[in-house]
């Protein structure tokens, strides 16, 4: 599984120091030097974690991530010289889920991020494997089987099958999907889901027109369905 970080914080400096370090570690790290470049990049991309400095320009990391959960619940690690209690709490009442007070050293950022990856994610080196039917979806190396065959996915069409897989049996949001598959403030037009929703039907089902699994859920968003 591909673990993104982004980091936030307009000390360029700083942030190459960071995503040298963790990139040596195995994450992907993106930067960004403002609020306005952060919401460009994750219109683009979904991330796993999210490293915010609270003064930035143009905007305050705050206003930054009470935006952000507005459409995610992705996690993020507040890291800045203002230690005052009331910043931390303010960080924590917004949504933020750690709070790492500068300067701190490289080590103890890697051990915050990796407990906080850990605790969502449940990172390991294992495999993990999610079966349906005669379908078979390995999320650590990205493939996927129908009846032993391998299924050719794009990029997207996995990332959407994996989402839908972790959420088995549960009906999901089209405007949540839309924001972790392809971004927190992605312009993605609720069509270019239905469309890749259609391709996998079309690459994974016996019958697309009247499918087994990948549910549409009248009102909501969609699901994907194993029956006991």
């Amino acid at each position: 599984m591909n673990k993104n970080i982004l980091i936030v914080d307009d000390d360029e400096d700083l942030s190459f120091i960071i995503s040298e370090m963790l990139e040596s570690y195995g994450y992907q790290v993106s930067c960004a030097e403002s609020g306005t470049k952060a919401f460009e990049i994750l219109s683009e991309h979904p991330f796993h974690l999210i490293l915010l400095d609270i003064n930035l320009p143009e905007t305050t990391g705050f206003e930054l991530l009470k935006e952000l959960r507005r459409v995610s619940n992705v996690p993020v690690i507040f890291a800045s010289a203002r230690t005052s209690e009331t910043d931390r709490i303010t960080g924590f009442d917004i949504g933020g889920d750690d709070y790492l007070p500068k300067p701190y050293s490289m080590q103890e950022l890697l051990s915050r991020v990796n407990a906080l990856m850990r605790r969502v994610y449940g990172l390991s080196q294992e495999e993990k494997i999610i079966t349906f039917g005669d379908i078979e979806v390995n999320i650590t190396s990205r493939t996927v089987t129908k009846s032993g065959q391998v299924v050719s996915l794009s990029l997207r069409e996995f990332d959407l099958l994996a989402f839908l897989c972790q959420n088995k049996n549960t009906a999901v949001p089209k405007e949540k999907i839309i924001s972790e598959v392809w971004g927190a403030f992605s312009l993605v037009e609720p069509s270019t889901l239905t469309v890749h929703i259609r391709w996998l039907r079309e690459k994974l089902e016996e019958e697309p027109a009247k499918p087994k699994y990948i549910k549409t859920v009248y009102k909501v968003g969609y699901l994907l369905e194993e029956k006991e």
